[in-house]
């Protein structure tokens, strides 16, 4: 979710994304509120050209499946 130009450290569509979630949080929910929102972050994903999102430190996590032996 990172953009190779400008500032490193801002994510790409990261403030669309936080509004939407913050929206769905919200109590009492909003509903056209947050379709507002999720329409926003949609059309900036469609710009910037957004492919896969992925949290902070989880592109270094590989799960590996565990087998167990009786």
């Amino acid at each position: 979710m990172e953009s190779g130009k400008g500032n490193a450290n801002k994510a790409v569509c990261g403030e669309e994304a936080l509004q939407l979630l913050n929206c769905v949080t919200e109590i009492p929910f909003d509903q056209d509120k947050c379709q507002r929102f999720l329409l926003s972050l949609r059309q900036c994903i469609l710009d910037k050209k957004v492919k896969k999102f992925s949290l902070a430190g989880q592109d270094q996590q590989v799960t590996k499946p565990t087998s167990k032996k009786a």
